[in-house]
C-alpha cells in the first residue's frame, strides 16, 4: 500500500488485536463463538418481546430496541475482528469512515436509550399509578427516535471532524477497528478542535446521561426503601438490578475511553476497554435481563417448547406421508 499524505488518498491497515498466529486462531474461536452467541441471545429475545402478549409493556419495547442496537453493534466490529484475525487487515478510506460512522452511531444511541431505559423504571415505580399515561406508546416511540436521531449527528460531527484531518507518515491504525481516538494518533496536525468536539459529544452522550441514570436510581431506591412489604420491595428492586448492571458496565468503561485526552501511549490497553464497550454488552445484555427476569424466562421456555413441538410433530406428519406414499 503506498503511503501518501492526506486522509482520503489511500487506505488504512489495522493492527488487529495480535500478532502471534497461534493467538489469533485461539481468538478467532473466541470471537466467533462470542459473535454467534450474541446473535441468538438478541435475537431470541427480539422474538419472545414481539410475539408474547405479556411482554408488550414499555419496558419490553425499550428492550427489543436495545437488543436491536446490540445486533448492529457487534456487527459492525466483530466480523472485522475476525477477518483481521484472518489477516485481511486492510480497510479504505471510506470504509473506516463508515465503520466509524456506525460505531459512533450504535454506541451514542445505546448509552441514550440506556437511560431512557432508567427514566421508565423511575416512573414505573415512582409513579405506578400514572405509569401507563405517563409511559404510552406514542411516547416510547418518541423517545427511541429521539435516541436515534441524536446518536445520528453527534456520530456525524465526530466521524467529520477526525476523517478531515491530514494522516502523514504511517498510515497503521493501532485498534481492531476504526475508532475515533485510534484515528487521531496518526494526524500530524494539532487535534485539539476535533478532540474537543469528541469530548463535547461525550458529555451529552455518555456523563450527562449517565448523571440522569444515578439521579433516576437514587429516585428509585428512595421509594423502594419506603415500601413496607419485604416481597413488593424486592420485586420492585428486581426489575431495576439488570438495568443497573448493563447500566454500570457500559458507561464506565465507555467514559474511560472517551472522556480523557487522545494519548499515545497505553495502546493496548485502549484496545482492551473498546473490547469491553463494544464485544461484552451485547453479548451479556440478553444473559443478563432473560436470568434476573422472570417474565422472559417464561416466554423464552415457552417458545423453546413450541418450537420443539411444532418440529417434533411437522416430523411425524412427514413420516406418515412418505409410509402412505
Amino acid at each position: 500500500m503506498e503511503m501518501k499524505n492526506g486522509s482520503s488518498v489511500a487506505g488504512f491497515l489495522i493492527m488487529g488485536l495480535s500478532d502471534d498466529q497461534n493467538l489469533e486462531t485461539l481468538l478467532f474461536a473466541l470471537f466467533l463463538v462470542l459473535y454467534i452467541l450474541t446473535f441468538i441471545g438478541n435475537v431470541i429475545l427480539i422474538t419472545v418481546c414481539v410475539s408474547e402478549p405479556r411482554l408488550h409493556t414499555p419496558m419490553y419495547f425499550f428492550l427489543g430496541n436495545l437488543s436491536l442496537i446490540d445486533i448492529c453493534f457487534s456487527s459492525v466490529t466483530v466480523p472485522y475482528i475476525l477477518a483481521q484475525l484472518l489477516d485481511r487487515r486492510s480497510i479504505s478510506f471510506i470504509g473506516c469512515a463508515a465503520q466509524m460512522y456506525a460505531s459512533l452511531l450504535l454506541g451514542i444511541t445505546e448509552c441514550l436509550l440506556l437511560a431512557v431505559m432508567a427514566y421508565d423504571r423511575y416512573v414505573a415505580i415512582v409513579f405506578p399509578l400514572r405509569y401507563t399515561v405517563i409511559m404510552s406508546m406514542s411516547v416510547c416511540i418518541t423517545l427511541v427516535s429521539c435516541c436515534l436521531l441524536s446518536g445520528g449527528v453527534m456520530a456525524f460531527l465526530d466521524t467529520l471532524f477526525t476523517v478531515r484531518l491530514p494522516v502523514c507518515g504511517t498510515r497503521i491504525i493501532n485498534h481492531f477497528f476504526c475508532e475515533a481516538t485510534a484515528f487521531l494518533k496518526m494526524s500530524c496536525v494539532d487535534t485539539f478542535v476535533t478532540e474537543m468536539v469528541i469530548f463535547t459529544a461525550g458529555i451529552f452522550a455518555l456523563l450527562l446521561p449517565s448523571l440522569f441514570t444515578a439521579i433516576s436510581y437514587i429516585c428509585i431506591i428512595t421509594t423502594i426503601v419506603r415500601i413496607r412489604s419485604n416481597e413488593a420491595r424486592y420485586k420492585a428492586f428486581s426489575t431495576c438490578a439488570s438495568h443497573l448492571i448493563v447500566v454500570i458496565m457500559f458507561y464506565s468503561t465507555a467514559i474511560s475511553m472517551y472522556m480523557k485526552p487522545v494519548s499515545k501511549t497505553f495502546e493496548n490497553r485502549d484496545k482492551i476497554i473498546s473490547v469491553f464497550y463494544t464485544v461484552t454488552p451485547p453479548l451479556l445484555n440478553p444473559i443478563i435481563y432473560s436470568l434476573r427476569n422472570k417474565d422472559v424466562k417464561i416466554a423464552v421456555q415457552r417458545h423453546i417448547c413450541q418450537q420443539i413441538f411444532i418440529e417434533r410433530v411437522t416430523w411425524v406428519q412427514t413420516f406418515f406421508r412418505k409410509c402412505l406414499l
